[in-house]
């Protein structure tokens, strides 16, 4: 494994980078078939009659948070700046990446702040089922976009990097 660092950006091996790279989809994958999984159970137990079966409902959805939602973003968020770093695209360089980059801080922070655990559901409350339906739709929404944005990549280069890389040549032209 071979890294050498050239100003701001890591230079990864071939080889690396596509360990990573591989890493990268898998997690990410992996986390979007847990969100799309969650809603689907969370959907289920919000419309069940049976007491019993939502409140097991309710503890499978802990499960899948704890078990694949925590470690999968944490990782995902990992990886990701990562190959941003290590990669032409950079970070805060293009406006598809720095979105998919606040998608997957969303999907933390509703994970954190918005989606009720087990025990708030079990007690009941006022807007809990909207609060878990809505919160487990914007994350496979969120997931959904940045796989879309990962794909085709749109936008160019954010203008005020354009002008920076334009200065640092000497001509004032991007790229």
């Amino acid at each position: 494994m071979t890294i050498t660092v050239r100003k701001t950006r890591v230079q990864l091996s071939r080889t690396t980078r596509q360990w990573w790279l591989t890493g990268h989809i898998i997690v990410s994958v992996g986390l979007l078939g847990d969100s799309a999984g969650f809603l689907a159970v969370a959907i289920r137990s919000v419309t069940a009659t049976d007491a019993g079966f939502s409140d097991a409902s309710w503890q499978l959805l802990d499960m899948f948070a704890f078990v694949f939602g925590i470690p999968l973003s944490a990782l995902a968020l990992i990886t990701g700046l990562v190959l941003g770093w290590s990669s032409r695209w950079g970070v805060l360089r293009y406006p598809w990446v720095i979105t998919k980059l606040g998608l997957i801080l969303s999907v933390m922070l509703v994970g954190t702040f918005v989606l009720p655990g087990s025990d708030a559901l079990q007690q009941g409350g006022p807007g809990l089922e909207t609060r878990l339906i809505a919160g487990a739709a914007w994350d496979v929404a969120a997931l959904a976009t940045a796989t879309g944005l990962a794909v085709f990549k749109p936008g160019g280069i954010r203008p005020s990097v354009k002008a920076d890389v334009g200065s640092h040549r000497g001509g004032g032209q991007a790229p």
